[in-house]
């Protein structure tokens, strides 16, 4: 008999890839291939994606921690006592364990992620770790509508966005995004961005010598073939990235070894030899830029921090 989970998860969106049938089928036969990045954490994909924030080419990850870990009395004393936290993207909640960590007497934790399953076991793990926490776990693609289960103050709330997660959206959707979350939900939000800085650590980054990467972007294919009786043939297939500058981002593909034809829920998709998908855009901000832009969206900084090589920024802001 399965254990129900200590945590009763509010599922706020589908999250098999048949909901998106015609999405994904769209971005297949487009001229240019691609796929949302969200299409990648399943429960397998999001487990890659904990060990790629591990390697020693991803500094993204580690950079936060310690800048979370460095200001974290600062980080208290801004968001104050009593606050009803929410993240985007949760993941494994690493990061809001040290933010729980530092807040007086945090009322609430409501994680928003897209693997349900991965969701439930960090959620309970959370609710272990900090029984004085309500925790309200959302399945949901937060970049479309959804709801929280539990209703903040807007005083009291913080919107935790982390992991240069809003490098995924173009600029214009991560405006966007700010702009309603403003709106939807307000309070402060602390925002961790990917900056502008050395193309060849960035390279690196997305395409470590341990192969994680590749595996977690190849992942991608198994689950189309699964969840969408795809015949994907993973060894025709290989994982690249690169760093376009004049957009300011990596733009993470899947490229076809060779001309073939492919089926995906009955319907063939070709490719030539060496066409290939995008899978993932992680777009790059300078502080001043990212600044602006929320500032626009309804929100005012209050405080930003970074490393000393200025490769990752912690943003928080208030809504005005």
């Amino acid at each position: 008999m399965t254990r129900p989970p200590a945590v009763a998860i509010a599922d706020g969106a589908a999250t098999t890839l048949s909901e998106h049938r015609q999405e994904i089928l769209a971005g297949l036969t487009a001229e240019n291939k691609r796929l949302s990045p969200t299409y990648l954490y399943d429960e397998h994909g999001s487990q890659l994606f904990d060990e790629i924030c591990t390697l020693p080419e991803y500094y993204a990850t580690r950079t936060e921690l310690m800048l979370l870990r460095d200001h974290a009395a600062e980080l208290a004393a801004l968001v104050g006592p009593h606050a009803e936290v929410v993240e985007l993207g949760a993941g494994s909640s690493l990061k809001a364990r040290l933010l729980l960590g530092a807040i007086e007497d945090p009322v609430s934790y409501q994680p928003v992620d897209i693997s349900a399953e991965y969701l439930a076991e960090q959620a309970e793990s959370i609710a272990s770790a900090y029984p004085n926490v309500t925790v309200h776990p959302v399945c949901a693609d937060f970049t479309r509508p959804f709801s929280l289960p539990r209703r903040t103050r807007r005083e009291r709330t913080l919107v935790f966005f982390p992991g240069s997660t809003i490098g995924n959206l173009s600029r214009t959707r991560g405006a966007a995004l700010l702009a309603s979350l403003a709106e939807r939900i307000g309070g402060a939000l602390l925002l961790g961005a990917d900056l502008c800085h050395d193309p060849v650590v960035l390279r690196a980054a997305y395409n470590d010598s341990q192969g994680v990467t590749a595996a977690f972007n190849l992942n991608l294919l198994t689950r189309l073939n699964r969840e969408l009786d795809a015949d994907f043939d993973l060894d025709g297939f290989e994982h690249d990235a690169i760093y376009d500058a004049e957009q300011a981002r990596i733009e993470m593909r899947l490229v076809s070894r060779r001309e073939q034809l492919v089926t995906v829920a009955g319907i063939p998709v070709r490719f030539r030899a060496g066409e290939h998908i995008v899978s993932e855009h992680s777009h790059k901000y300078v502080p001043q830029e990212l600044t602006a832009m929320a500032h626009a969206a309804g929100w005012r900084l209050e405080k930003f921090w970074t490393d000393d090589d200025e490769r990752f920024g912690a943003f928080f802001f208030r809504a005005s």
